[in-house]
């Protein structure tokens, strides 16, 4: 009767230890994969925010999402496309919440860190923000997506739309910016 006692009490035991292995294992993953996708996250907030509170807000938001369907990612798309698609839910979401319209914030170091190695200078990228936000929700999405040239077909995956519904759209979105930056 001692004898299965310690059994079941040292198998109980090595399961215990065992989920709490994959538990650290998952949580050492999901940092990885927080700390390699951070850039594609701060962009996808710095679109949506309206202020400095607001872009925090957000990646806190958003990175929390994640972590809530990190265990249901199957691989069914690349990380990138996953990523993003929670990413934009999460702040067209925080919008409809706010029901207001972003505006564009300063860049402050912190941010700019998070986009240093891309071409052009601080103030033209500051313009564009400021162009993108006064676009729609689908619109900015579009852009930003295609700023990070993603293909078209990547582009649907995570918009769900059609591959020749992107390019439309995306060829009326780069006109509508043109138009835009000429006045």
């Amino acid at each position: 009767m001692a004898c299965n006692f310690f059994i079941v009490s040292a198998t109980n035991w090595v399961q215990r230890k065992s989920e709490t292995m994959k538990t650290t294992q998952t949580e050492n993953e999901f940092l990885d994969m927080i700390a390699a996708q951070k850039r594609i996250i701060y962009k996808v907030c710095y679109i949506y925010a309206k202020d400095q509170d607001d872009l925090n807000d957000l990646f806190q938001e958003t990175v929390l999402n994640l972590w809530k369907s990190y265990p249901h990612f199957r691989g069914d798309s690349k990380l990138t496309t996953w990523v993003y698609r929670i990413a934009m839910n999460t702040c067209i979401t925080f919008l409809r919440r706010s029901n207001t319209r972003p505006q564009t914030i300063p860049m402050t170091a912190e941010v700019a860190g998070q986009f240093a190695d891309e071409e052009g200078t601080a103030s033209q990228r500051q313009e564009l923000y400021k162009l993108i936000n006064q676009l729609g929700k689908l619109e900015r999405a579009l852009i930003l997506l295609w700023l990070e040239e993603r293909s078209y077909q990547e582009m649907a995956e995570i918009l769900g739309i059609s591959k020749n519904n992107v390019a439309v759209k995306l060829n009326r979105v780069r006109e509508k910016l043109k138009k835009m930056s000429n006045n």
